[in-house]
């Protein structure tokens, strides 16, 4: 039999429970919160914590992308679409409506990028007529070159160009043409199956280092055993594996609504929306080897990586015109880029390179084979079937690629006293900073929209 003391105790603590709930906590539920199990603590490789970039994003970062993507310099993206894969038969293209890229009207293209001579782009980047004139006698410039001499010029500049950049390019010559991507949002269109699971089967299994250890047909690689990488290696899996996190996520976040079963891909006006069940699909545990948290996380490491180029080609954005044609609004988008600049370089804890190809020759061989790596996997995204799928997946690999330009090339390297330590100007031509910024916009939304999806769970 209890005490009197014992039944006194056990009344009050009774009492309390019913009052404070101590002994009835709530428990956390799984289901709750298996997506996002690792979603907390520092992000791997970096030195800041994952709620920091949280807040960080969703209150100074993604509110000033989104208003400055729209403005006409980084919404017309000019690409190729038709290039043939290099790599397997071309298994047929997405046949869907919603595949279908918009390309842009000549006459909406502003003047700007066509590279029209008004009278306004004149004055800035022309001498006038009486400087071309004043010295016409002062020799001879024979202008012809013979065709082979034209062709070894073509090779060196592809020589140059891949001693410095991370992509392969594909906004000149024919094939490319204008996009408006405000007409085009990255969005789920259907496109799925076996050809989208090719690709990146052959992004993971072909050109991601893997642990040498072992071998396994599982495209990705099991958190527990990155640590057997070295961290060069580990980044450049984190970074493709962050990236192909924010795409799932763009596709769950916009996914195709209407119709029945949820789906209509007939209908001409289709409804986008959140869709919980895909997105639980993609990334909770029990769907995915208990790998889904994992690359929500590395969406985060992406996302630092890109951030700490936007900041180290500051100077160099801070001197671009962002020309249009239109001062008014050529104005504004460089006052944007200021102020966004201004913020991020505010950031306390960036990802830090210098971490990264110290030192000796196998550091050097380590990095020839990192960016051989991907560029490959820009040139896998003409073997998207999709178009639109393909034009997102060109532009975002070419954004972390220009990111990866900028980090390692060394020709954005500044030493003690603030001087650029390679003599070489450092250079990023329109598309690279257009597909930068738009690259960091999509990762910025999808570290925004995770909150969304986080609070439809619960």
């Amino acid at each position: 039999m209890l005490s009197v003391n014992c039944l006194k105790v056990i009344t009050c603590a009774l009492i309390f429970n019913q009052c404070f709930g101590f002994f009835n906590q709530p428990q956390k539920s799984h289901e709750h919160d298996d997506c996002f199990c690792q979603l907390e603590g520092k992000i791997d490789e970096c030195s800041c914590n994952i709620d920091t970039v949280d807040s960080f994003n969703n209150v100074k970062i993604y509110p000033r992308l989104q208003s400055l993507l729209v403005k006409d310099y980084f919404r017309f993206f000019k690409v190729n679409l038709k290039r043939p894969c290099p790599f397997w038969v071309d298994d047929g293209g997405c046949a869907m409506r919603y595949c279908h890229v918009e390309y842009c009207e000549e006459n909406a293209i502003p003047v700007g990028l066509k590279g029209e001579r008004t009278a306004s782009n004149h004055n800035k980047y022309t001498a006038g007529p009486e400087s071309c004139n004043e010295h016409q006698d002062l020799g001879y410039l024979n202008k012809t070159i013979s065709e082979k001499a034209q062709h070894d010029m073509e090779k060196w500049a592809a020589h140059d160009d891949a001693l410095d950049n991370f992509c392969i390019k594909d906004d000149q010559g024919e094939g490319a043409e204008y996009v408006d991507l405000l007409l085009n949002p990255e969005r789920f269109t259907g496109y799925a199956g076996e050809s989208a699971h090719r690709v990146w089967r052959s992004i993971y299994l072909e050109n991601c280092f893997r642990p040498k250890e072992t071998f396994s047909f599982n495209p990705y690689i099991q958190a527990a055993k990155l640590n057997n990488m070295c961290l060069e290696e580990r980044a450049f899996y984190r970074a493709v594996s962050g990236l192909h996190a924010s795409i799932n996520i763009h596709l769950s976040a916009k996914y195709l609504l209407s119709g029945r079963n949820g789906l209509s891909l007939k209908d001409p006006n289709g409804e986008w929306g959140p869709k919980l069940d895909e997105f639980k699909r993609r990334f909770s545990p029990e769907l995915t080897n208990g790998e889904g948290p994992n690359w929500l996380r590395n969406l985060y490491f992406v996302y630092l990586l890109e951030l700490r180029a936007i900041a180290k080609a500051a100077p160099l954005l801070e001197r671009e015109n962002f020309y249009t044609g239109d001062d008014s609004e050529d104005y504004d988008t460089k006052m944007a880029i200021k102020d966004l600049l201004s913020v991020i370089k505010k950031f306390p804890e960036h990802f830090d390179e210098t971490t990264m190809f110290r030192g000796s020759k196998e550091a050097e061989k380590l990095k020839y084979e990192f960016k051989q790596h991907f560029r490959n996997i820009t040139r896998i995204m003409d073997c998207v079937g999709c178009d639109k799928c393909r034009l997102w997946g060109k532009l975002q690999t070419q954004g972390l690629g220009t990111a990866l330009k900028i980090l390692f090339s060394g020709k954005f390297d500044y030493d003690g006293s603030g001087k650029l330590v390679n003599k070489t100007d450092m250079q990023l031509q329109r598309n690279e900073i257009v597909s930068l910024l738009n690259a960091i916009g999509r990762l910025s939304t999808s570290i925004y929209k995770l909150d969304d999806f986080r609070q439809m769970i619960r």
